[in-house]
């Protein structure tokens, strides 16, 4: 399977805000945004003006990185958000917001988004019932995601559900920390969603 092996706090720095790649630390002064609040390499602190076309590709690229999707799959995603009804840059938002890495994540069954992707790969993750080991399953309004029963004595997700519980819990989600499963009630609306995000920026790069 494709995946990232570039470091998560260069990503972070490169993109010049904190995409909460890294679980715990992210929350904490060790977060590299918090210490170099700049590009990484050479000439990481010398800023320089972005195009247009600059700016739509680093947007691009900081959404892909949120959700840790590699660019092909990126495409095809935008592709089918393209296509569908509605507004193309809210349709694509709710597509990545509705996969099951990422849903896990969101109910604390991983500390990060990458994390939580190897918990639904290591067949930890069960919906309505049944195990489902692929990251980019869309969840459905009124799906049951849980831990499955071997997996709720693992360390890392006990220490991930307890830690995701002393924050906000999401309007569209609804959360049993203790038994470890939650509801996806609805796919959030794009005022839910972070306002760091410009969607349109991605649309306009893909619609040349």
């Amino acid at each position: 399977m494709a995946r990232s092996i570039e470091p998560k706090c260069k990503q972070c720095r490169r993109e010049g805000e904190k995409l909460f790649l890294k679980g715990e630390k992210c929350f904490s002064d060790k977060c590299a945004i918090e210490r170099r609040n700049y590009p990484p390499g050479q000439h990481g602190q010398k800023k320089g003006r972005l195009s247009d076309y600059g700016g739509q590709l680093r947007e691009k690229q900081k959404v892909r990185r949120i959700y840790g999707i590699l660019e092909k799959q990126f495409r095809n995603i935008y592709k089918q958000a393209d296509s569908s009804k509605g507004v193309t840059g809210d349709t694509l938002l709710k597509l990545l917001e509705s996969r099951l890495d990422n849903v896990a994540y969101h109910m604390g069954f991983g500390s990060s988004r990458t994390e939580a992707r190897q918990v639904v790969r290591h067949n930890s993750i069960l919906v309505n019932g049944k195990r489902v080991n692929i990251p980019s399953y869309i969840i459905k309004p009124g799906d049951v995601v849980e831990v499955s029963n071997k997996a709720k004595s693992q360390l890392r997700i006990k220490s991930s559900v307890e830690s995701a519980s002393n924050r906000n819990v999401l309007s569209w989600i609804e959360v049993d920390t203790k038994g470890m499963k939650g509801v996806f009630k609805e796919a959030p609306d794009r005022s839910e969603l972070p306002a760091t995000i410009n969607e349109s920026l991605v649309v306009e790069l893909y619609s040349k």
